[in-house]
């Protein structure tokens, strides 16, 4: 057994995480797609200059190799269910699933409570889609040009689409950053996202009473051009009828009956499949171009949806960006985040970096208030140094996921708090790649439209206070009979 000959210094465990900020920071500048392999690329360079610092501590190659392989297998389950949530956004595309949840939200637009509406719509479109870009540059847009007509102040606009587009972003099964954080905690993601209700729902119901106060200051009269021309577009394309919600209800079903991810994901992928070629043969023919060969187009439809690149044109071009999905194949940047982060993590582990980083911290950090408010305050540093949500999930998350156990936390409670920072505080900042790209697609300042973001800010605020009011708190060990309770 190799024996640790030296301790490492403070300077020597935060280096590595210093080197990171400075090479995420060059490809913010430098790269259009920083998740297309430059940040990745990163944190194995960031990976590399740790190892040196663990083989001078006398560590060998193969002490470190071993922790890598270790921490890749316990984010394992987490990227196959990337995979999955990739092909289940495909199916449930292409058998209209989707494009009936936007269809049918669309009637909650209201001239009274356009803003209060704005959050709701933009909540189901992004719990359905798992993508706050995908949310703010389709649906977002077109809500924002009402408000526009409306004569509502565009930061205030701004701010109702981001806080719905981050619910889901936050709380559905096909976020990137809803897998990322349960596996960086090492939780099962049903599980993730069923704890995160306790702090989710008070904050957007806060957020929601908010805006309707903001509201009815004004009473406007909303043109109906935006959405009915977006309603019709789908009504063409789609066959919609009540019974694709059969779908999505099947697999809210077996995660209420707590089927494990993997099996429940891909029994909506194929039911997805199914209704597809039951419900939308004309979709099926336009993907595949087989003709009168129904059995042939039906399956590389399917398939191609399960795998690959989907693009469903409708009349309406603001809809297009909203139905095209990249089946597995666009999950695969993220993955290869993930392992990339998993590199790095097993590294700053196997020389006990991370720990390193966190006595300091550990020290003050006497109750589990501190312990979420630390957190929550390394987050917010990464996603304002490193300018990306996910490197702050990746490496808040591994530099306190041993904190958390040593306080006999249930590790729920640590990916709680990573989503209700990492996530929700990414889009706050101006330079990082959240903030500045829904800037730009909103045309909106980030500083203009952050004091409206209330969803985002309440986020890590509530964390903080069921935190150190003891609410909810899971622990793997109660020492109390309340605490048995949460």
């Amino acid at each position: 057994m190799v024996i640790n000959k030296t301790t490492p210094t403070l300077f020597e465990a935060l280096f590595p995480i210093l080197c990171l900020i400075v090479l995420l920071t060059i490809n913010a500048f430098v790269f259009e797609d920083t998740l297309a392999g430059s940040n990745q690329t990163a944190l194995l360079l960031a990976a590399t200059i740790g190892g040196l610092i663990v083989h001078r501590q006398g560590l060998g190659w193969s002490h470190t190799s071993d922790q890598i392989i270790k921490t890749i297998g316990s984010a394992m389950p987490s990227m196959l269910i990337l995979l999955l949530i990739g092909s289940l956004a495909g199916t449930w595309m292409i058998s209209g699933v989707v494009p009936a949840m936007i269809y049918y939200g669309m009637d909650l637009i209201n001239p009274h409570v356009f803003l209060v509406t704005a959050v709701i719509v933009c909540s189901l479109v992004s719990v359905a889609t798992g993508s706050s870009w995908s949310t703010v540059a389709t649906i977002g847009v077109a809500l924002l040009g009402i408000g526009k007509s409306l004569g509502l102040s565009h930061p205030v606009i701004a701010g109702a689409i981001i806080s719905g587009s981050y619910f889901g972003d936050k709380i559905s099964p096909m976020s990137d950053t809803t897998n990322l954080a349960s596996a960086m905690a090492g939780t099962d993601i049903f599980t993730h996202i069923r704890y995160m209700f306790y702090t989710t729902v008070p904050s957007m119901t806060l957020t929601l009473i908010i805006f309707t106060l903001i509201g009815l200051n004004s009473t406007p009269e909303v043109p109906l051009a935006e959405p009915t021309s977006v309603k019709q577009a789908i009504s063409e394309t789609f066959y919609l009828t009540p019974w694709l919600f059969l779908v999505p209800l099947t697999l809210l079903t077996l995660i209420i009956k707590k089927v494990p991810a993997i099996p429940a994901l891909m029994a909506g992928t194929l039911l997805g499949g199914v209704f597809a070629i039951i419900f939308q043969p004309d979709i099926i023919r336009e993907i595949s171009g087989a003709g009168t060969d129904y059995f042939k187009a039906s399956y590389f439809s399917v398939m191609q949806s399960i795998f690959g690149d989907i693009e469903l044109k409708t009349s309406n071009d603001h809809l297009n960006e909203l139905l095209n999905t990249s089946g597995m194949r666009g999950m695969l940047n993220t993955v290869w985040l993930i392992l990339s982060a998993m590199v790095f993590g097993g590294v700053m582990e196997a020389g006990g970096l991370l720990s390193r980083i966190t006595q300091p911290i550990m020290k003050k950090a006497k109750s589990t208030g501190a312990l979420v408010t630390s957190t929550v305050g390394t987050c917010l540093f990464f996603n304002a140094t490193a300018s990306d949500q996910y490197i702050s999930i990746v490496v808040s998350g591994r530099m306190y996921k041993k904190a958390y156990d040593d306080s006999h936390l249930k590790p729920e409670v640590l990916s709680r708090t990573l989503e209700d920072s990492g996530t929700m505080t990414s889009v706050l900042i101006p330079w990082n790649t959240c903030g500045a790209t829904q800037s730009r697609i909103l045309g909106v300042a980030t500083l203009d439209y952050v004091p409206y973001c209330f969803f985002n800010i309440i986020s890590p605020f509530m964390s903080i206070l069921f935190a150190y009011l003891n609410i909810k708190i899971r622990r793997i060990k109660p020492t109390t009979k309340h605490e048995s309770h949460n």
